[in-house]
């Protein structure tokens, strides 16, 4: 029996073009708790480094504790932290699981974007959440606590703080996520590397005005701090996008 199973497990998965209906829906079944196995090990993994995460992202906010409004208010920010860290540990597994089953169906040239984009993409996002937290939120929080700060005293629900931190992280992280959606648009044929830098300079203005939002103040030093990531993501963009353009030239030649 033992012997049978293990047959089973070792032979090769048919062709898609084969396998009926069922077969398709019992493997995507088998990715999908795969998939969701790994992300309970993660979560419980994940629960054991919530409180010290917890410590950092509410460290911007400096003199001023987060409080809860209900009795389920902090059990309920530490599950959802959990499961946050919990998808970040899980993701490799969860986007191998997705790509196995849809590869075969897959051309080799698609196969090979995905195996160097999904890596690429993840660091990425990676980057752009640790920027987000090292750069953008301690220099965001201290002037949005301090806003009206002489008719309004700051006291937060720590669930909506974590709310507001998890949008700021996501975003950041999509944000980082720019030079290779350029480099893909550019390869594709839909944008044009010189179409980027035309408006290369109202990309500059809208750095300067978010970064003059964020420092109010106008430190030069955070402006420059927050300015200068986001327009070398940018150029970043343009050189991929100008070679992108080439291997598209290159395909399309042979």
């Amino acid at each position: 029996m033992i012997w049978k199973r293990r047959a089973k497990a070792d032979t090769p998965r048919k062709n898609p073009d084969e396998m009926s209906l069922f077969e398709h829906l019992d493997e995507l079944r088998q990715r999908m708790l795969k998939a969701v196995i790994a992300l309970v090990i993660g979560m419980v993994l994940g629960s054991f480094v919530t409180e010290p995460v917890l410590r950092i992202l509410i460290e911007p906010l400096g003199d001023v504790t987060p409080v809860a409004l209900s009795p389920t208010e902090t059990p309920s920010v530490f599950f959802k932290l959990a499961l946050l860290i919990g998808l970040v540990i899980a993701m490799p597994v969860i986007v191998y699981q997705v790509f196995r089953f849809a590869a075969p169906g897959l051309q080799e040239k698609e196969r090979r974007y995905i195996i160097v984009g999904a890596p690429v993409a993840s660091i990425s996002f990676a980057l752009g959440v640790v920027f987000a937290a090292k750069i953008m939120l301690p220099a965001a929080v201290p002037f949005l606590k301090g806003f009206l700060g002489e008719i309004v005293e700051p006291n937060y629900s720590i669930e909506k703080y974590i709310q507001f931190v998890g949008n700021i992280l996501l975003w950041a992280g999509i944000v980082f996520e720019t030079p290779l959606l350029m480099y893909f648009l550019s390869m594709l044929g839909v944008v044009k590397p010189e179409q980027y830098a035309k408006v290369r300079r109202i990309v500059i203005v809208a750095s300067a005005v978010g970064a003059a939002v964020i420092t109010p103040t106008l430190d030069p030093v955070n402006m420059m701090a927050l300015m200068i990531p986001f327009m070398v993501l940018y150029e970043v963009g343009i050189l991929l996008a100008k070679i992108g353009r080439r291997r598209k030239a290159k395909a399309e030649a042979e």
